[in-house]
C-alpha cells in the first residue's frame, strides 16, 4: 500500500444482533460464552424444518420512531440502530455531505418484506397491499435510509455478495479514503432474513443444523460434530475517516482498516474454492504491506458447516500456519448473512482494544482434519508480541471471497 495514501481509520462501531443491542452489551456477552440462538416458538415457524435462529431483539421501537418502523424494512431498521450507535461514538463528526458517504451491504436486502407483501396481496387483494412495499424491499433500503438520517451526500452503496456483503462494504469504504473520494464513510452490513422461505431453502440443501434440541449449542464452528449453520439477523457498522479528518476535530481512533481484498473464486455457485481462499488473505496482506508474522489472530468466517469450515482452516493453516490463534464468533450470534463479516470486524475492533480475544462458543472436539489453533475459552488474552492486526475473512456463496486487515488504535 502507498504511505502517502490517506490512512482509513475507525472513530466509532455500532451493532445490533441476537446477543445485545449495542457493542457494549455484545463485547460483554461474547466474553462470557453467552449465545444468542434460542428456539423458533411463534406460529409462522411451526410447520419448518428447522425451528431454531438468532434473532435480534424483537421490539426495535425503542430505537426507532412510530414513522421510521411503519416505512422501514426489518433490515433497514437494524442498520440504522447500528449506524446511530456508531455515529454517536464517532461523536457526531461535523463533515462536508459531499465528503460523506455511506457503504452497507446485504445479501437479501428487504426480503422480508417482500414476502410479507406478497402474501397480503395474494390473501387480502391490491387495496391492502403497503404503499411502502417497494421502498421497503430494495436492496439499497438500508443505505439509504442511513445517508437520509445523517445527511450523507457522497453516495449510498450497497454491495450484494451473499455473505460477504458487510466486509466487501467496509473494504469499498476504506478504499474511497484512502483516494481521497471522502473523508468519512459510514461502513457495514446487515441482513434480517429469519423468515420461512429462507429457512426452507437452506434446509433444502442441507446448510443447517438441525439440533433443535440444543439451540445454544447447534452453532459449532471447527468442532467435529458440526452439522450446519444457525440463521441469524443483525447488523454491524464502522465510521471510517481519514486519519487527518479524525485527527483534526480531536476524535479517539480506535483501529485502523490496514487492508483488504476481494475475490471471485469462478468455480462453482455455492462449492468454494480452497485456493482462493488462500489468495485473498494473501492479498489482503500485501496491501496492508504486512507479512504473516504480523497477524496476531484470525477472524474466521466458520459458519458451522462440514466442508466450509475444513476448507477455510486449511486455507489458514497454509497462509499463517497452524499456531494462530483462530476465533469464530457465529458459535454465539450464527450467521447473520449479510452483517457477519461487519460484525466480526467490530469484535476484531474491540479485541485490539482490549488485549482479549473471544473464543470458539461449542467445540467439544476439533474437526481431527484440522490442524488449527482454534481458541475455545471463554475468551483469552492476546499474546505478547510483534503482532499488530486481526484478519476477518467473509465468504458467500457465488464466490465472494474478501479479507480485511485491522489494526489497532
Amino acid at each position: 500500500m502507498n504511505a502517502t495514501r490517506p490512512r482509513a481509520v475507525v472513530t466509532g462501531t455500532g451493532t445490533i444482533n441476537p446477543l445485545g443491542s449495542s457493542v457494549v452489551e455484545t463485547w460483554a456477552a461474547l466474553l462470557t460464552g453467552q449465545s444468542g440462538i434460542a428456539a423458533l416458538d411463534a406460529e409462522w415457524a411451526q410447520q419448518l424444518p428447522v425451528k431454531i435462529a438468532g434473532q435480534a431483539p424483537a421490539d426495535l421501537s425503542s430505537h426507532l420512531s412510530t414513522r421510521e418502523v411503519k416505512r422501514m424494512d426489518r433490515c433497514g431498521q437494524l442498520a440504522l440502530i447500528a449506524a446511530r450507535e456508531a455515529w454517536a461514538q464517532a461523536g457526531t463528526p461535523e463533515v462536508d455531505p459531499e465528503r460523506f458517504a455511506v457503504v452497507i451491504g446485504s445479501a437479501y436486502g428487504g426480503l422480508g418484506s417482500t414476502i410479507e407483501q406478497d402474501r397480503v396481496l395474494a390473501e387480502s387483494g391490491p387495496r391492502k397491499v403497503s404503499p411502502h412495499t417497494l421502498t421497503r424491499l430494495m436492496a439499497n433500503g438500508p443505505a439509504a435510509w442511513v445517508s437520509i438520517d445523517l445527511g450523507a451526500r457522497g453516495g449510498a452503496r450497497t454491495p450484494v455478495s451473499a455473505c460477504a456483503s458487510g466486509a466487501e462494504a467496509i473494504v469499498q469504504a476504506a478504499e474511497m479514503i484512502r483516494s481521497g473520494a471522502a473523508d468519512v464513510v459510514i461502513a457495514g452490513g446487515v441482513d434480517a432474513s429469519v423468515n420461512d422461505l429462507v429457512i426452507t431453502g437452506f434446509s433444502q440443501i442441507r446448510a443447517l443444523s438441525t439440533r433443535e434440541g440444543d439451540p445454544k449449542g447447534a452453532s459449532r464452528p471447527f468442532d467435529g460434530g458440526r452439522d450446519g449453520f444457525v440463521l441469524s439477523e443483525g447488523a454491524g457498522v464502522v465510521v471510517l475517516e481519514s486519519e487527518e479528518h479524525a485527527r483534526a476535530r480531536g476524535a479517539a481512533v480506535l483501529g485502523s482498516v490496514a487492508g483488504g481484498a476481494v475475490t471471485s473464486d469462478a468455480n462453482d455457485i455455492v462449492a468454494a474454492d480452497p485456493a482462493m481462499q488462500r489468495r485473498v488473505m494473501e492479498k489482503a496482506l500485501e496491501s496492508a504491506g504486512l507479512t504473516p508474522p504480523d497477524i496476531g489472530f484470525v477472524h474466521a468466517h466458520a459458519t458451522s458447516t462440514p466442508v466450509g469450515d475444513r476448507l477455510e482452516g486449511q486455507a489458514i493453516s497454509a497462509v499463517f500456519g497452524p499456531g494462530i490463534p483462530v476465533t469464530s464468533t457465529k458459535g454465539h450470534t450464527g450467521h447473520l448473512l449479510g452483517g457477519a463479516g461487519a460484525l466480526a470486524a467490530v469484535v476484531v475492533l474491540q479485541a485490539l482494544k482490549s488485549g482479549k480475544l473471544p473464543g470458539t462458543l461449542n467445540v467439544d472436539r476439533l474437526d481431527p482434519e484440522l490442524d488449527l489453533n482454534v481458541i475455545t475459552e471463554d475468551a483469552v488474552e492476546l499474546p505478547a508480541g510483534p503482532a499488530r492486526a486481526g484478519l476477518v475473512n467473509a465468504f458467500g456463496f457465488g464466490g465472494h471471497s474478501v479479507a480485511l486487515v485491522i489494526s489497532g488504535g
